[in-house]
């Protein structure tokens, strides 16, 4: 229970520190936290976000992951599913195809994810 409590705060400060637009540096000066430890919490966030990933059982396997209905698309599924990607994101390990129709949600959740995929 501490360890997540302490994830979350480490996770709001570099929400805070990404999105103020400067150097990890000056924000770490400005705020008053050690740019060592700003680094370890952002380790610890990032091995806690791999941790929570589903195990691939093989390398060229694909898989799904779900997401909230709240982040669906509003397009009819045959229009959606039928119609070419307007955007394809391609990784070693991953593949991803955003339609016209997807939502502003999921649009944000989907790159803040890819935030922690190299």
């Amino acid at each position: 229970m501490r360890n997540r409590y302490r994830l979350q705060q480490w996770t709001e400060i570099i929400r805070e520190c990404r999105s103020s637009g400067q150097t990890v540096v000056r924000w770490c000066a400005g705020h008053e936290v050690n740019v060592k430890s700003y680094y370890y919490w952002l380790r610890k966030v990032r091995e806690a976000a791999c941790e929570s990933l589903p195990a691939f059982s093989s390398p060229n396997e694909p898989i799904l992951v779900p997401f909230p209905p709240s982040l669906r698309t509003n397009a009819p599924r045959s229009e959606a599913s039928h119609e070419q990607a307007a955007i394809i994101l391609r990784t070693d390990a991953v593949t991803i195809e955003i339609h016209q129709y997807a939502s502003t949600a999921l649009l944000e959740q989907t790159l803040r994810i890819l935030q922690y995929v190299r």
